[in-house]
């Protein structure tokens, strides 16, 4: 079956770059998923709010269709009653179509709705969807959702959202806070566990995300921190800097480095994604999906992180499917 492949657009500001440009070319890439913004509940006005809107400083191509995304914080549906649900549906609407606008696009087929959805806000986000699927501003377009790992297995408990598509989500399955040598980016394990016995029984026709970014997980006293978005592989490898354990992932900061906020003694562990872990990724996806024409997104435009691929990588990938 035809698989399209194409890109996550994740940043705030779009610019049409010549070097990123080229990889949707080179894709023969249809569409682009640009994250327009992330909604959260504001205590102060007691509502939900944009965050970080993207802005169009240009046009999208002109062969290249915009596909929407919305990142909503999944706490904001313990916080809105019902007719705020509903004003929220209104807003995300009126907001995204004049977003697309902007980007230079008259219409769009497909809005994305990102959210990590559970049992305590299913009601109220699956009630959101309909909402948003009735409003005359999105008519004739389809409203999809992105899926994560455990609401495939967990179908009884998470439900399912009342659309006709969804995204799966292939990354960020491992324990991010648990300290320890894990890759919670991608791990072959968990999707194992998640996946095997439950994907091709999942109604809906699934699109799928992969991943190529990379981080830096900061630890202290074994304690989880947060992601630095200062520290480079380059930069660990410096060795007056950073000393690797052993041959792990992890790395131990050798003096105060207050530029990244980090003190002497606090480890790193470097997450990146291999071509050999994305292929075998791909191969165990393809023994369990349902063969259908879908997309296959990765996760995200970026040279600094595709430079780390050689075009037959991605060929060999997309060929999975």
């Amino acid at each position: 079956m035809p698989v399209n492949p194409t890109f996550y657009f994740w940043r705030t500001d779009y610019q049409n770059k010549k070097e990123e440009t080229k990889y949707l070319t080179q894709f023969k890439s249809k569409s682009l998923y640009v994250r327009i913004m992330d909604v959260d509940f504001n205590p102060d006005v007691q509502q939900a709010v944009p965050v970080s809107p993207i802005k169009f400083s240009d046009p999208l191509p002109e062969n290249i269709n915009l596909v929407p995304v919305v990142f909503l914080v999944n706490s904001v549906f313990n916080q809105l009653d019902s007719q705020q649900v509903d004003l929220l549906a209104k807003r995300v609407a009126n907001f995204v179509d004049a977003k697309v606008k902007q980007a230079g696009k008259q219409n769009f087929t497909e809005l994305q709705i990102d959210c990590d959805w559970t049992k305590s806000t299913k009601n109220q986000y699956f009630n959101f969807l309909k909402l948003l699927q009735a409003n005359p501003v999105l008519t004739n377009k389809t409203i999809s959702v992105t899926l994560r790992l455990h609401q495939v297995k967990n179908i009884i408990s998470s439900g399912i959202p009342p659309v006709k598509k969804a995204l799966l989500m292939c990354y960020n399955m491992g324990n991010l806070r648990k300290y320890g040598q894990q890759n919670s980016i991608l791990d072959q394990h968990e999707m194992e566990i998640y996946l095997k016995d439950y994907l091709a029984q999942y109604p809906l026709k699934l699109d799928v995300a992969l991943p190529i970014f990379e981080w830096a997980v900061v630890f202290r006293n074994q304690q989880y921190v947060g992601i630095s978005k200062r520290l480079s592989k380059k930069i660990l490898l410096d060795k007056k800097l950073f000393r690797q354990k052993g041959n792990s992932i992890l790395y131990d900061l050798l003096m105060d480095y207050p530029e990244a906020g980090l003190r002497k003694g606090d480890v790193v562990r470097w997450e990146e994604i291999s071509s050999e872990s994305l292929l075998a990724t791909s191969n165990f996806l393809s023994r369990y999906l349902k063969p259908e024409e879908r997309n296959l997104v990765f996760y995200h435009l970026d040279t600094d992180l595709l430079k780390h691929f050689t075009n037959e990588d991605f060929e060999k990938i997309i060929a999975n499917f």
